[in-house]
């Protein structure tokens, strides 16, 4: 006669070791999908979500070596103030991915001191961890709307 309490027993102790075999780990991230929502996250000017993109100790430079901010405290007053600017808006022009760098050249919308207009940038981002780590970021000269 067969034990079906015994039965029970071999078969919850399949259950716990199978799906560990047989689902993996949700793989992280593509460092292009990273950067992409810290995209979008900048377009909607949500600061959390922009921050949740990058590591707690990240590190933004102006190429090649200006350190701009450190952290997520730094990164949260740099991009608090250009977050109220009603027009910001990147659009990706061209986007570059080589393992965990991805490289954008960006148009950018924004609200300056001089009124509103466009710059060209080229950001690099370094990704780690599921995170970006260092960003590089090359800003070339703004053109002003025209007035009326």
């Amino acid at each position: 006669m067969v034990n079906v309490r015994r039965v029970l027993y071999l078969l919850l102790g399949l259950v716990v070791i199978v799906p560990n075999a047989a689902f993996p780990a949700t793989p992280s991230p593509s460092p292009e999908t990273i950067v992409q929502a810290q995209v979008e996250a900048y377009n909607a000017r949500d600061i959390d979500a922009f921050l949740a993109t990058y590591a707690e100790d990240a590190q933004l430079f102006e190429h090649p070596a200006k350190l701009l901010a450190t952290g997520s405290v730094q990164m949260r007053e740099r991009y608090a103030a250009r977050f109220k600017e009603p027009n910001l808006h990147a659009v990706i022009v061209k986007r570059i991915v080589m393992g965990n760098v991805v490289v954008d050249h960006e148009r950018v919308t924004r609200t300056f001191p001089e009124g509103t207009g466009v710059l060209d940038a080229v950001a690099i981002y370094e990704v780690q961890n599921g995170k970006i780590a260092k960003g590089w970021l090359i800003v070339g000269p703004k053109t002003l709307d025209a007035k009326p």
